[in-house]
Parts: structure tokens; C-alpha cells; sequence
């Protein structure tokens, strides 16, 4: 099993983040093989962002994602930069408020974490959610790996947030497949 993802949205929404927690969690909690690479622009908030995850079984010899089998977005940017990294028969999963698709053909799934997350009284956890709905979607990394994963990357006042974040993610995921 080789598994190929790709984050992209902008500066501040968390990118770089969710694709840290993705790979420690594999690694570090499902036994698996990750790599992690990141890049984004040289704004602070705004600019391109971007990040990927490599997890396999076996030894991983190249770190950067060729074809992504799933293309996580944020932004409509994210889109038009990214959307040729997607393999054919690859997954998109989308802000469903902040990424409006022209006619796509591949599988698609959205969720509006972003208002989600300022439902829950705090936006910059969107990326949290869309990590939890990503596990719903995937099913490749356990979700109590992606929550210790989460515990180990937030400070600790900002666990049971970051819980129920997931779990929004998590839960709309099953609610809507």
C-alpha cells in the first residue's frame, strides 16, 4: 500500500499543519512509512501553502508526491495550482464553501469546514476539521491515531477544541457518505 496526499489553501488555514499530523500519525502511531514536505510563499497569511504525505507499508524513496491519490483543498488558488498533481482516478476533498468546482469528473467530497469551525466559535481549527472528515473519507489512517497525532502537535489548552473539531469532521464524514 502506497498512498500519495496533497494539502493546498493559504497561509493561515493550516496547511502545513495537517499535513505534519497526517504523517506523524501514520508513522508514529499506525506503524507505517510517512514523509513529509511543505512549501508555501513568502507571506506570513494569504500566500500559497502547500504540503504532502507519503505513507506506505515499504520503504519510501522519493519524497515528494508525483500523483496525488488524494488532493485535499482550502482555496480556489489551491485548485488551479494543484488540480494537475491529481491522479485520474484520484479524490478531491474540499472546503465546500470556499472551493467551487467547475464540472469535475473525479470523485469529489465536501465539507464547509470553515464555517463549521466558526460554528464551534473558532476558525482556525477548519483545518482540524477537514483532517477529521480526510480520515472519515480515507479510512487510511486510524482516527485515534490522527487525535494523539493532533495532541502531540497543539498545546495542551487546546485539546478538547481540537477534539471536537475532529470529531466534527469525523462525524460529517459518516453522516454524508
Amino acid at each position: 500500500m502506497k498512498v500519495e496526499v496533497k494539502f493546498g489553501g493559504l497561509g493561515g488555514q493550516g496547511i502545513i499543519t495537517m499535513g505534519f499530523i497526517l504523517a506523524n500519525a501514520a508513522a508514529l502511531y499506525d506503524g507505517k512509512e510517512a514523509v513529509f514536505t511543505q512549501d508555501y510563499s513568502a507571506e506570513a497569511r494569504g500566500g500559497a501553502s502547500t504540503s504532502e504525505v507519503i505513507i506506505s507499508d515499504e520503504r519510501i524513496d522519493y519524497p515528494h508526491v508525483q500523483k496525488a491519490d488524494y488532493l485535499v483543498l482550502m482555496s480556489m488558488s489551491a485548485y488551479r495550482d494543484y488540480v494537475h498533481k491529481l491522479k485520474g482516478d484520484g479524490v478531491l476533498i474540499v472546503d465546500s464553501d470556499l472551493v467551487k468546482l467547475p464540472d469535475e469528473k473525479r470523485k469529489v467530497y465536501g465539507i464547509p469546514a470553515t464555517k463549521l469551525a466558526e460554528e464551534l466559535g473558532n476558525p482556525i481549527v477548519a483545518n482540524i476539521i477537514m483532517l477529521g472528515f480526510f480520515a472519515g473519507v480515507t479510512k487510511i489512517i486510524k482516527p485515534d491515531s490522527l487525535m494523539a497525532a493532533i495532541k502531540d502537535r497543539v498545546p495542551k489548552r487546546f485539546w478538547e477544541l481540537n477534539e471536537k473539531a475532529f470529531a466534527e469532521g469525523l462525524q460529517y464524514a459518516e453522516k454524508n457518505l
